[in-house]
């Protein structure tokens, strides 16, 4: 099963002028943590910290896979809408029969979704680390 890691307790405040800030987070940006907290705290304790070399290839690339995940999206949840309606619309029998013959449609439609989106986040994992 999943371990759940233990969550800070204790508090750590200081203070920094406007452009210190802005330093400390472009090179927080240049990371792989996914927040700001994270790369503080690995600096502060000497850890090491993974800086992310992004090359205009993999820029374009990521690009382009994240306009096909929000198109994705888009997709699946008009889909989901419509059938939704339909469902509602069962009083009507040729609607009914239909949106139940459909049901395995959408079912196959959610799931490649998902294994494409699954293949994507993969993709854009490794154009991140490279």
């Amino acid at each position: 099963m999943n371990e759940e890691k233990p969550t800070p307790k204790r508090w750590v405040t200081i203070r920094v002028k406007p452009e210190e800030y802005r330093a400390i987070h472009k090179l927080y940006e240049q990371t792989t943590c996914t927040k700001l907290s994270q790369y503080v705290r690995k600096v502060l304790l000497q850890k090491p910290v993974i800086i992310l070399y992004k090359d205009e290839a993999s820029r374009e690339i990521l690009s382009v896979l994240n306009q096909l995940s929000r198109e994705l999206s888009a997709i699946g949840n008009n889909f989901n809408q419509t059938v939704h309606k339909l469902h509602t619309l069962d009083h009507i029998p040729e609607i009914k029969i239909w949106a139940e013959l459909t049901e395995s449609g959408r079912q196959n439609l959610l799931k490649k979704i998902e294994e494409i989106r699954i293949s994507m986040n993969q993709i854009r994992q490794q154009c991140v680390l490279k």
